[in-house]
């Protein structure tokens, strides 16, 4: 009977330290000090800014990225390769029905469903973007660096296909005798992300 009893409690304590050696240790992004820029290209040439992050989580198994999530505040949009009216005359353009739509749509966001280590500190991320309520899978590559409390992960030339959101204004794919006024139909984004325990 004792014997059963402390092979039962062994089991126990066997389980109990599985479980938390898999349960996934979690940093918020820090906002202030996470970014993303975006760059759009049109036939002769592109247009590029910046836009802000309202929240965001990642979650680690060791030292290995296993999770997370981010949410984008498109409120924040900004444009930075030009200034004074021709800049915000863009910016209300790219928040108007014809693109993002912001009004409507406040918010973006990704969801990791996977990652993949390509070498040291590298790896591929796969998951959802969700823009104007339209969620699709992307993937791209990233470089995840942990340092005890501190990870900065940052993935540049994250293609989008602006198209498959319903955001086809000016779009050859669409329209295709539009000529030199077309704007193309992926925009990239570089991402970069600080997070802390």
């Amino acid at each position: 009977m004792k014997t059963k009893l402390v092979l039962a409690i062994a089991g126990i304590i066997t389980l109990c330290s599985f479980v938390l050696s898999k349960k996934e240790e979690a940093f918020t992004v820090d906002t202030g000090s996470s970014s993303i820029e975006w760059v759009a290209g049109k036939v002769g040439g592109e247009h590029s800014g910046v836009i802000k992050l309202s929240s965001g989580t990642l979650g680690f198994d060791g030292n290995n990225l296993k999770s997370g999530s981010f949410t984008i505040d498109m409120t924040t949009m900004a444009v930075t390769d030009i200034k004074g009216n021709s800049a915000q005359n863009l910016l209300n353009h790219l928040k108007s029905d014809d693109f993002f739509s912001v009004a409507k749509n406040p918010s973006a966001t990704f969801q990791v469903t996977k990652v993949a280590s390509t070498g040291a500190d590298r790896v591929q991320i796969s998951g959802n973007l969700t823009i104007k309520g339209i969620s699709n899978a992307i993937s791209f590559p990233a470089s995840v660096k942990k340092q005890k409390n501190v990870v900065v992960a940052v993935a540049n030339g994250v293609k989008v296909d602006r198209t498959k959101y319903d955001i086809k204004y000016r779009s050859k794919s669409f329209f295709g005798d539009i000529g030199d006024k077309a704007i193309d139909d992926e925009f990239t984004l570089n991402i970069k992300l600080a997070a802390k325990k």
